[in-house]
């Protein structure tokens, strides 16, 4: 038998209960950012609402109460973050095509308006 270097002892792994499932996560930073910079009909507020009450009951140990405001949170957070990113993405897009159509539209119509001067002088015989 070696030994040439010190060994490590170890102990048997210990069975017992299997570790308890992780405290919900509260989503308070992004709640405040939502408030902040992404306020999309007061949906940032709600999930900040949400996201205090979610580490209000984390706190307290009221681990079922924490996961339902957390998840909530999480979806009124979403909520925000889509409304505030998406439509505004949705209403420049409509505008950009609108400027284009009107503009073909425009330039479909200039032979439409323009009157010729310079015409065969057949009308004037």
């Amino acid at each position: 038998m070696d030994t040439s270097y010190p060994r490590e002892e170890r102990s048997p792994p210990k069975r017992g209960q299997p570790p308890a499932a992780p405290a919900p996560r509260d989503h308070l930073v992004w709640a405040i950012f939502n408030t902040l910079y992404m306020n999309f009909c007061c949906l940032g507020f709600v999930a900040l609402a949400f996201a205090v009450k979610a580490r209000d009951r984390k706190v307290s140990g009221d681990v079922e109460a924490a996961r339902h405001f957390s998840s909530k949170a999480r979806c009124y957070n979403a909520l925000a973050t889509a409304g505030s990113v998406v439509l505004p993405l949705l209403l420049g897009a409509l505008i950009v095509t609108g400027v284009i159509h009107l503009s073909k539209l425009a330039q479909e119509s200039v032979g439409f308006f323009t009157y010729q001067f310079s015409g065969s002088d057949d009308e004037d015989q």
